[in-house]
């Protein structure tokens, strides 16, 4: 007769991805068992707002009180699905306190106090698990840490937020303005009341710091990230990038050049020969660039209930080997040792080297167009093509001009000087293209 070992586990929080994670446990419990020789038993639940568990989940205890799951002796490892800063973070440092495992899905915590968490952790002899705060259900942050361990890490590039690229595709796919495609994203549960976070690129900066962490071995603030949101890009916008043979992305985009990085954030025209121009709706997708592996492109969904609560389960199943096998710790939770995480210097994005895209509002009178010619040619930045369509006596018209591989720093410069022009009636729009190297 075979005797299982348990592993118990307690939960905080019971909102989308704490249910996913009950889900997981207790459906797939069988089929655990037999995959790691365990009986993982998720024990107890912390919830406020919740009266009653559901009758699946109700073997678990319900308790409001937090502190009586953290300080439970019987609980080996303990969940942390609130989000937000605090008590998240009291939360966690609590739990490692009292010798504990900890498994989350808090990106912003992890990207803002990761460095504090995972010393606390490494110092008690207790593991933190995160594979659900970057990627919902595709597996980064273990391809990173294990998979492509032999590899230097040249860059990571992706489609992180699940919420702005819905909103991208019903925009190019519909024809909607972004305000209307931001409703629908609202009404169907992508986007949260206040998207701020989702659209402006906060999120997905915080996702990048994170896996930047482990790429390249260095500790990064999501504020070291030149971050840039989509909520400017307009229809007129979408329907030049067609033309181009292009789609509108929100990149998250990261290089190692020398001794530097680059880490930047914002919408990007990625040509539709590029996997990632195909990837649609909610979906995300990342692909790491490795030296002795090349490319490797990992899609799916990036968020959810079920898929995120998978990432979670996953790493309270890889803990639970662990302990059964007392062998914790056994990979560093950012993939290099802490001694050998050290500070790299950002690139700054004026450093950047790019092709552009640029939509200038201009009156339509002889020589306009000469003049911004003659500006952009002043500071260096080449004209690969000039596209204007309509023709309004007195009115302004949208003029588009694609530049060849020009830096930040100069057509910043150049934009300044363009749109102080009497004859240009609005702000140029500037969206950087994917360049040919990457």
């Amino acid at each position: 007769m075979i005797v299982m070992k348990t592993v118990n586990v307690g939960l905080i929080g019971f909102g989308t991805v704490g249910s996913g994670l009950a889900a997981a446990l207790f459906s797939q419990q069988e089929r655990i068992m037999r995959r790691s020789g365990l009986r993982i038993c998720l024990t107890k639940i912390a919830a406020r707002s919740l009266v009653a568990l559901p009758p699946e989940f109700s073997v678990a205890t319900l308790t409001k009180d937090a502190d009586e799951v953290i300080h439970d002796p019987n609980i080996n490892i303990l969940v942390e699905l609130i989000g937000g800063i605090e008590p998240a973070k009291s939360y966690i440092l609590k739990a490692i306190a009292a010798g504990k495992h900890v498994v989350t899905a808090n990106k912003a915590l992890l990207s803002q106090h990761g460095k504090e968490l995972f010393a606390a952790a490494a110092a008690k002899g207790v593991e933190i698990g995160f594979e659900g705060s970057v990627g919902g259900g595709i597996p980064l942050i273990k391809a990173l840490k294990e998979g492509l361990a032999a590899n230097k890490i040249l860059s990571v590039m992706g489609i992180l937020n699940g919420t702005a690229n819905y909103i991208l595709t019903r925009m190019t796919e519909e024809k909607l303005p972004f305000a209307e495609a931001l409703k629908e994203a609202q009404r169907l549960g992508f986007a949260e009341a206040d998207p701020t976070y989702d659209v402006e690129g906060i999120d997905t900066a915080h996702k990048l710091a994170i896996l930047m962490s482990i790429a390249y071995g260095m500790n990064i603030a999501p504020q070291q990230i030149a971050t840039e949101g989509i909520s400017k890009i307009k229809p007129v916008d979408i329907e030049f990038a067609r033309e181009f043979g292009c789609r509108i992305k929100l990149l998250a985009v990261s290089r190692s050049v020398g001794e530097s990085v680059e880490a930047r954030v914002h919408p990007t025209m990625v040509p539709e020969s590029h996997l990632l121009a195909s990837i649609s709706g909610a979906s995300n997708a990342v692909e790491f660039c490795g030296d002795l592996c090349g490319s490797v492109l990992l899609s799916g969904q990036g968020a959810g209930r079920l898929p995120t609560g998978s990432a979670v389960a996953a790493d309270v199943i890889d803990i639970a080997r662990n302990i059964s096998c007392r062998c914790t710790c056994r990979v560093p939770a950012l993939s290099y040792l802490p001694e050998y995480i050290i500070p790299r210097p950002v690139t700054p994005l004026s450093d950047l080297r790019c092709p552009c895209y640029l939509r200038i509002t201009a009156l339509d009178k002889p020589g306009v167009l000469a003049k911004i010619a003659a500006i952009l040619s002043r500071y260096g930045i080449s004209i690969e093509s000039v596209i204007q369509k309509g023709r309004k006596e007195s009115e302004p018209v949208a003029v588009v001009i694609l530049t060849h591989t020009a830096i930040e720093a100069a057509v910043t410069v150049a934009l300044r000087e363009i749109d102080s022009l009497d004859t240009v009636a609005a702000p140029t729009v500037r969206i950087r293209m994917l360049g040919e190297e990457e």
